[in-house]
């Protein structure tokens, strides 16, 4: 019926926003949350939404999945309000509960040291990690990556999730893994054992598979290695927009989330050296241990 959260979806689905303006794999992940909230909420008048309607549905939600649905509610929000189905954004007095987690864990050298250890050049795993380490790219667009990217040492494409195009210098090592694997006619460097691309989810789940094998912990996943490329890059001193050419980011949000944690890093230790031969936390000009001097009581001992 006109005027429905059911009518509204399916105008949003249809609209150049979500055909044109989102990646293949976003579509699928956003379009899946909005299914479950229409199936609860589709014969509901959109012009009844309201903010506490949707701060009590994201209230029965973990962090993680109430940020998923605010994203997805937001593009068809926007449709919305375009077609004047509803006039006030109810999305903009939307409370989130602050996560507690930092996301992957980007994998530590003896991590990256053991799974190279067990994964020599010219196997399939390896060759998985180099792309996901030396290309630092999301496992979407890893599994697209072919030899047709490549030009003059220059790997250029386009990320599948936001369109947004990366570069990357096809380093050594990564030429090294690619070149020690057999001479094939797929369009894709990294195949299934059938000789088919990898979906994203599946490539995810067989990755999963090889870091067990390595027995590594199970916090070392594919994504992980990506925040390790952009965690080592910034402490090499590259800068906000470097990044965000080499890993495709849109906002430099994104980036300076990488250069801030870098900058302190070099900031301690540059501290370090100022204070090193100073003994601090004695006084500058010690005094005579022979004179009898003030005691000052500090408390807890000290």
């Amino acid at each position: 019926m006109p005027g429905t959260v059911n009518a509204a979806l399916v105008s949003y689905y249809q609209s150049s926003a979500f055909t044109k303006g989102l990646g293949e794999s976003t579509q699928q992940n956003r379009r899946a949350i909005l299914e479950r909230f229409r199936e609860e909420h589709g014969d509901k008048r959109v012009a009844y939404m309201h903010t506490v309607a949707l701060q009590k549905i994201i209230d029965k939600k973990t962090p993680a999945a109430a940020r998923n649905f605010k994203k997805a509610m937001r593009g068809f929000i926007k449709h919305c309000i375009s077609l004047r189905l509803i006039k006030v954004d109810p999305l903009a007095g939307i409370e989130l509960v602050k996560m507690k987690t930092k996301g992957h864990h980007p994998w530590e050298s003896n991590e990256c040291a053991q799974y190279e250890e067990h994964y020599p050049f010219g196997t399939r795993a390896r060759l998985a990690y180099e792309l996901l380490l030396q290309a630092s790219q999301s496992r979407c667009d890893v599994v697209r990556m072919g030899r047709q990217h490549i030009r003059q040492g220059m790997m250029s494409m386009r990320r599948q999730k936001t369109d947004v195009p990366f570069n990357v210098t096809v380093m050594p090592r990564l030429q090294e893994a690619i070149d020690a694997m057999p001479v094939c006619d797929h369009l894709t460097f990294l195949v299934t054992a059938q000789g088919k691309p990898f979906t994203a989810a599946g490539f995810g789940n067989w990755f999963r598979d090889m870091c067990r094998a390595a027995k590594l912990p199970e916090r070392c996943t594919s994504h992980g290695l990506r925040k390790a490329a952009a965690t080592y890059l910034a402490e090499q001193g590259a800068t906000d927009h470097q990044l965000m050419a080499w890993f495709g980011w849109s906002s430099i949000s994104q980036a300076q989330v990488y250069t801030k944690a870098a900058n302190g890093k070099r900031m301690g230790r540059s501290a370090g050296k100022l204070i090193s031969g100073t003994g601090i936390g004695s006084p500058i000009d010690p005094v005579s241990q022979n004179e009898v001097q003030a005691i000052e009581n500090t408390g807890a001992g000290k």
